[in-house]
Formats: structure tokens, sequence, C-alpha cells
């Protein structure tokens, strides 16, 4: 295995040209190569991401995607240039997101898929059409942060729901019950009229009010604790009806 202390260590390039590689296929890689890397290969290099471009470039396609309530995605193959996820575009394979599926859960899907797409690209390299990205539709797929899983409750149920399914598994969609920290690992959005944060009847339950609608907790996680379905979380924590859960 070859690794270099440093990306841009000026003798790496050299040593991959040495390899006489026809391509190279480049996986979740988080940082820009530099693009003598990039074309060491005598075909260059060609990245596997899992959105259809340009929609969704960045670190984190997948969870954004759902974040902001996609319901289609995919896989796109390009050959790589200096810039983020700009380059022209080899094969797409779009395929449907679930309405309960969490990050975590399209990323495994995605991983096979991509598998395949990749194994097709290089297939069928010399009578593929590198096709230029429309710029001017990018969006952008940054990092997510610890802070990027907070939820307010003044927003929407369904927005907050796609939230809860970004950030599962990481970096877990947190809110404050009255007993401490409260993770929420799945959730469903449904009719339901309150204060925002605060707990409503809602069948044999308690939902949480929203700034439109209102949000059933499934799958929560006290701090310091193993996740564990809603209904026992309130037998335990013996919450009730009119309390209220608040942004950390």
């Amino acid at each position: 295995m070859l690794q270099p202390p440093r990306l841009r260590d000026p003798e790496w390039p050299d040593r991959l040209r040495a390899l006489a590689a026809d391509v190279a296929v480049v996986v979740a890689f988080g940082q820009i190569l530099p693009q003598a890397v990039l074309d060491a290969p005598a075909r260059g290099s060609i990245n596997i991401h899992g959105s259809l471009l340009p929609r969704y470039r960045g670190a984190a396609p997948i969870q954004w995607a759902i974040i902001r309530g996609e319901t289609v995605t995919g896989i796109t193959t390009f050959q790589m240039d200096a810039g983020m996820d700009t380059g022209p575009v080899l094969l797409t394979a779009p395929t449907p997101i679930g309405p309960e599926e969490t990050a975590g859960e399209l990323l495994e899907r995605l991983a096979v898929l991509g598998a395949q797409v990749i194994l097709d690209t290089l297939t069928r390299l010399d009578t593929l059409t590198p096709i230029p990205q429309r710029h001017e539709e990018a969006t952008l797929a940054p990092r997510l942060k610890k802070s990027d899983g907070v939820l307010d409750w003044q927003r929407p149920a369904r927005d907050l729901v796609n939230l809860i399914r970004g950030c599962n598994p990481w970096p877990g969609a947190t809110t404050v019950a009255p007993g401490g920290p409260l993770t929420l690992w799945r959730a469903r959005a449904i009719a339901g009229v309150g204060a925002p944060g605060t707990l409503v009847p809602y069948e044999r339950t308690l939902a949480v009010a929203t700034g439109d609608g209102a949000v059933l907790p499934l799958e929560v996680q006290p701090e310091s604790r193993r996740a564990l379905a809603w209904d026992e979380f309130l037998r335990g924590a013996r919450l009730a009806a009119g309390q209220r859960l608040a942004t950390p």
C-alpha cells in the first residue's frame, strides 16, 4: 500500500505515474486532490459520488438530500478535475428515497449501486462521452456538524422528520426533554396543533407540536442510555401532555 505523508507531496504524482495505471477510481475521499495526482493515470481519475450531480456536491450528499426532502437521488460517476465534484459526468443511476429511509440505510443501498455503476463505467469507458455539468444548477452538501442536528420545534413537522432521518446515524437529531438531552433517531410527521415543542395527545401516546403539524417520535435515546421506543421512554420519564421539549 502506498500512502503519502501529504497530498501535495511533490514526489507523489511521479510515484503514481510509475505504476503505469490506466485509470484511478476515487471513493469517499474527503479532500480535493491536486490536478497532478488526478492526471497521473493515463486516462485520469474517476469518482463515484452519492448524488445526481450537479446536485449535492460535497462531503455529505446522502444526508443533505434526505434533510432537504428529496425523494430521488442516485449515483454519479464523473471524470475528476481540480474542483469539488465539478468534472464531466460519465454515468448516472437514479434511485428513489424511501419515505422513512435514514441516511445510514440509504448509504448502504448506494454503496451496492455505486459498485455496479463504477464497474459499468469502467467496462464502457471507451464508448462513454463525458458530459459537462450544468454548474448553474449545482447545490452544495457540506460536511455535517453536530449543530446541524439541533431540532427547532418552530419548523414544520415534515422538515423536522427529514432532519431526523438525515442525521441518523450521525450526528443525531437532538432536543432537550424535561429530564435532560434527548436524541431522536426515528419519527413520523402527523397532524397536530399546539405550541411548538409542547407534548400533545395523539391516540394512546404523545406527540410533539411543531410550527406546522406534529412529530410522533418512534425511537429515542436519552443521554448516556440506550436507544428505546418512544412509548417506553415516556413510561420511564413520566412525561405528560403540556410539558415541553426545548431547543438545546
